[in-house]
């Protein structure tokens, strides 16, 4: 007999050396597991507070505010479509929110919000450089009415973003801040970033039509709940008109208006008004539109996107918005 049949083990014996080799490998996974499981629990625990704290002032839930608040989205123009209590948060009502569509000059929104946060005097006068007008012109950008090499108050170019929806006025405020457009853009994306828009992204200033710039009117509908906090941006976002100061191309300043309110006979909706907004439009993004309203001692937000037309047709996003007001003025006004 040799001796490695000597030296193996009997069958009980073997089958107890297996069992403490399983059991043993059994308590390093447990072990294993565990270690996962605590750190885990302490980076959930470390993060929930820092995540909490800043999807808070920002995040919409659905699910509305009163149920005998009734709107109804079905039949409006704007296959996209979000109405959201300011003062909760909450979206009363939502149609295609969470879609992906292309804003158009609601991109002007965010411009305008990096605008007065990054501004520290807003009448601070700048010179407009001559060489953001070619390129505005050849792509046929909705414009202000500023000239190449004018002296303007900052202000004025605020007013000019969100009114008229000046290109020329969102291009001056992006090379003023960031040093290019290129550079304001990246800051436009990490401010949507830091705001939860997390279906957004950015190409340019202006809203000028790109394969690659889209959002969806819940995020936009984040963004205006933030600038709206902002009292230079309320007070631009929410006039009809402006008058610039004087300047040395335009001696006796000059008055531009409201793209929404320009197409309204009367602001006036059941139980209360609208008190601002920002349109936009291109082929590709339709008519869309971000507004403000005040019913029955509450704030409301809708934004629409899609609605069919031009700028040459009948305006079927305001119509969207009267419309919409309507009802949050009607069903409010009865459930009181």
């Amino acid at each position: 007999m040799n001796n490695r049949q000597h030296k193996r083990p009997l069958p009980d014996k073997r089958r107890k050396m297996r069992r403490r080799r399983r059991r043993r490998r059994a308590f390093a996974g447990m072990a294993a597991a565990a270690v996962l499981l605590c750190t885990l629990f302490l980076a959930v625990k470390t993060l929930y507070p820092l995540l909490s704290e800043h999807k808070a002032d920002t995040d919409i839930t659905y699910g509305g505010t009163s149920p005998s608040l009734a709107v109804n989205l079905d039949n409006l123009y704007s296959p996209h479509a979000i109405l959201i209590d300011l003062d909760s948060g909450k979206a009363v009502a939502a149609r295609g929110s969470q879609d992906r569509i292309y804003p158009a000059s609601l991109t002007k929104i965010m411009t305008a919000l990096l605008a007065v946060e990054e501004t520290d005097d807003l009448d601070e006068t700048v010179t407009l450089s001559a060489r953001i007008f070619p390129k505005l012109y050849a792509q046929e950008a909705s414009m202000a009415g500023f000239q190449p090499g004018e002296r303007v108050q900052l202000r004025d170019l605020l007013y000019g973003i969100l009114l008229p929806s000046g290109a020329e006025c969102c291009l001056a405020f992006a090379e003023r801040i960031a040093g290019s457009e290129e550079a304001f853009v990246e800051r436009m994306n990490e401010k949507a970033k830091e705001l939860g828009m997390d279906n957004t992204h950015f190409c340019n200033s202006t809203g000028l039509h790109d394969g690659n710039h889209y959002s969806t009117v819940e995020d936009m509908a984040v963004l205006l709940t933030h600038a709206l906090k902002n009292a230079d941006f309320r007070e631009a976002f929410t006039s009809s008109q402006h008058s610039t100061l004087p300047s040395d191309l335009h001696p006796d300043g000059f008055t531009f208006y409201s793209t929404m309110f320009e197409y309204m006979s009367s602001a006036k909706v059941t139980g209360g008004e609208i008190l601002g907004g920002k349109t936009g439009y291109t082929e590709e993004a339709g008519l869309c539109l971000a507004s403000l309203s005040a019913i029955n001692g509450k704030e409301y937000i809708l934004v629409t996107a899609k609605a069919d037309g031009t700028h040459d047709t009948e305006q079927f996003h305001i119509l969207d918005a009267v419309g919409v007001y309507n009802q949050v003025g009607a069903s409010s006004d009865d459930s009181q």
